[in-house]
Formats: structure tokens, sequence, C-alpha cells
């Protein structure tokens, strides 16, 4: 198959993934955050941002080696077993097809709390048809689009960061510089396992550094622009994370909300009143738009990638549309979201991160196999960022896992284990090779 015709710039791709992070779920997420570190939000998203920069590492240097479409799947199966390869990309599908539903019901019971006539169904049916219609024309106006919806959260975000601002210093008469957002209040207040159990739930907030690597066939020099790409986003979002939540949780100590799910919404009515969180509604639905848009064309890039190699239907899922674009994971991910309307945020949230940790690991390990054990980069250099980066990589992907409550790894596990029952079949019971990786064969 010819390559598609590059599109993206540096600036574009980092777009791209910071729609995906959607940096205003900082403050849609704070409460239950909050309520988990015991106040100590900025901690838990310092911690994270910390673990997913040396993940975000590996992602850029499997980028440089293997620049075509499917992300931790083509990484893994080229560098390590063509098996394995399967299973990241199929715990990376657990992320990529749930991501986008949990979006759009997150955006749609925000615009039900204020229009409470109009049901949440309506509203996730639309914005499910408005977003897959988007995708379907093609990346050029997603693209576009998403500069608009980031420029519209970063005014929010300035907003409720100065109203914050101005009301710690004016009504709260507290000091600007704390260490409480990065300790917590109470017993538990600084302890380890309390911020890795919030860091692991503020990883949800980063998952867009490594979707960006499912559009490499779109993108101008991908082996340069996507390992920079990568890393400007895991940084630019993590701080945005960390500086934003540390002045929230300034004017809002502690972790006790009468509300955790909505707690921004009474944050945002003592800082700024009335209108002011008339405007955080807008901002936040409109960076749930955002996100849509960016989660789900990633994963039908990734369904793409993995049906025209045969490793999943390829008449439905391997072949693109008259824009160039995978319509048919486009439409499955639309379907998928429909199973929302008999699901909560929380059932359908609850194991993203673990397919996400899984293909994590999985793709610091593909790093130590290419180029420290295949390639034989065993110098000071070849050391650092080929052995020791991943290492720590792993080692904090490994961490953050476990301190994944326990519904989320059993609902994982199953995952898992029916990815593993479709290998078996794909492989006629592990007796045959997988289908050739087509994207690769032609790349090298």
């Amino acid at each position: 198959m010819s390559r598609q015709k590059s599109l993206l710039s540096l600036s574009q791709v980092v777009m791209f993934g910071l729609a995906y992070m959607t940096p205003i779920i900082v403050l849609g997420t704070f409460g239950v955050l909050a309520m988990v570190t015991s106040g100590a939000v900025s901690g838990a998203y310092a911690v994270a941002l910390l673990a997913m920069l040396f993940t975000a590492h590996s992602y850029g240097r499997m980028a440089c080696a293997y620049p075509v479409a499917g992300s931790a799947y083509a990484y893994v199966r080229h560098a390590i077993d063509e098996r394995l390869g399967f299973i990241a990309g199929w715990a990376i599908i657990l992320d990529y097809l749930f991501l986008p539903m949990v979006i759009w019901l997150i955006g749609a019971a925000y615009l039900n709390s204020a229009f409470p006539a109009i049901p949440v169904a309506a509203w996730l049916i639309a914005f499910i048809i408005v977003t897959t219609l988007i995708n379907i024309v093609g990346l050029r106006l997603a693209s576009a689009i998403n500069g608009v919806m980031m420029l519209i959260q970063m005014l929010v975000i300035v907003a409720f960061v100065a109203l914050a601002i101005r009301y710690i210093v004016g009504d709260a008469s507290q000091p600007l510089f704390s260490l409480v957002p990065f300790t917590g209040m109470g017993e538990a207040s600084g302890t380890l396992p309390m911020l890795m159990a919030g860091a692991a739930i503020a990883c949800y907030s980063f998952l867009g550094f490594d979707a960006v690597t499912t559009l490499t066939e779109e993108t101008r020099d991908p082996q340069r622009t996507l390992p920079r790409a990568i890393l400007l986003i895991t940084l630019i979002g993590g701080l945005i994370f960390v500086v934003v939540s540390y002045f929230v949780q300034l004017a809002a100590p502690g972790g006790v909300f009468e509300n955790p799910d909505a707690a921004a919404y009474e944050i945002a009515r003592n800082i700024g009143g009335d209108l002011f969180v008339s405007i955080f509604l807008i901002g936040l639905v409109v960076g749930q738009f955002a996100s849509g848009i960016a989660a789900q064309a990633s994963g039908a890039r990734l369904l793409y990638a993995m049906g025209r190699d045969g490793l999943l239907p390829k008449r439905l899922l391997g072949q693109l549309g008259r824009y160039g674009t995978p319509v048919g994971g486009l439409v499955l991910s639309g379907m998928v979201a429909l199973l929302a309307l008999t699901m909560d945020v929380l059932s359908a949230a609850s194991f993203i991160n673990f397919g996400a940790f899984v293909a994590f690991a999985l793709v610091n390990i593909a790093v130590m196999a290419h180029y420290y054990v295949r390639e034989k980069r065993r110098g000071l250099h070849g050391a650092v960022f080929f052995l020791l980066f991943p290492l720590i990589g792993l080692f904090a992907i490994v961490w953050l896992m476990v301190s994944l409550d326990a519904r989320a790894l059993l609902l994982g596990g199953v995952w898992l284990a029916i990815g593993m029952l479709w290998l078996c079949w794909l492989t006629r019971g592990f007796r045959q090779p997988m289908p050739e990786l087509a994207s690769l064969t032609a790349a090298q």
C-alpha cells in the first residue's frame, strides 16, 4: 500500500496531542483526585508527569526506529515479538475504543446538568455523530477545529487560575506559596502510596502523548517530528496540570467536597460567581469535544493498522475511505460509544488506564530490546538512554499499574484474556505465525 500524503507539522501534532489530553480535564477531575490524595492533587500530577516523561522518551525512540502507523502495536511487534505486539495493540485498543466513549459521556453529563430537559442520551448521540463526521472528512479539518478548541480551553483555564489567585490573596487571605498542594492534609498526607494512587488516576490526563504516534503516516518528517512532539506534549500538558491544580488546591484546600465529581463547579462559583460557572461549563464541554475528535481519530488509525495487517477483519477495518480516512474504525468507535447509554462514567473509565499501562510497559521493554540488545548500543550514551531511562519508565509504570483499584485490574485482566483467546485463534493454537506486518516491511 502506498504511503499516505504527509499533512501534519510539529505544531499541528503537538496541538493534536494536547487536544487529546484536554488540559481543562485537570478541572473536571479535580474533586476525585483531591479526595483520593487528601488534597495533594499537584503532588499526584508531579509524580505522574515524571513517570510519563520516561515513557514518552521511549515512545519517541521507537517512533524514530519505526515511522509507521500502529503505535505500541507496531513497536513491540517488530522490536520484541509478533505475539507480544498483538497483546500491546490489544491493550491499547481497550484504551482507544473506550476513551472516546468516556469523553463524550462526561460532556453529555455536564450539558445535561445545565439543560436537564435534554437527556444525556441526546447529547451523547450528538457528540458521536458530529465528531465522527468531522473525522471522516479528514485530519485537516480536525486539526483546524482542535486549534480553536485549544484556544477556548486555555482562555478558560487562565481565567480560572486568575480568579483562584484573586480569591487566595483576597477572600481566603492565604499565602500563594505552600507545599500543601503537593503533600496534602490529614493523617495520610504526604505518603507515597497516597501519591501513587492519585498518580495512577492522574495518568488518565496524559494519554494524548502516545496517541500521536498513530499519526506517523500523516506527519511530515516523522522520525524527527514525532519524538520532539511526544516530549513537548507530555511536558506542556504535565506542567499545565501541576500549575493549575496548585492554585485550585490553594483556593479549595483538602479533599472534601459536596460532590467530588463536580467539585470544579463548586470552586468556580466560590471564586467567580454564577457567570463564571457558565463560562467554565462552556470551556469544559468544548474541551471534551476537542478531545473526542483526537481520541476517536487515533483509535481508528490503530484499528486500521491492525486490520490492514490481518489481525482484525480487513474488509471492515483495514481500508481507507474516499477522504483517505479509516471510516470503518471511526464508525466502530461511534457504535461502541453507544454502550454509554447503559453505563456510567466510573464503570466505563475504570479500566482505561490498565490498557495504557500494559502498552506503556511493553514499549519501554521494546526500547531496550531494539537499541540495547539488537543494535548493541552499549556505550555510556546507550546505557543511559536505551537501558536506564526505559528501566525507570518500566518500573514507574508497573508501580502505577498495581496502584489501580482491584476492579480496574480485574476488568483489565478479563480484556487481556479475551485478547489471548483471539490470538490463539489467529495462530491456530500458536502453531502458525502471525499475519505479515506489511507496513513495516514496506518501510524498510
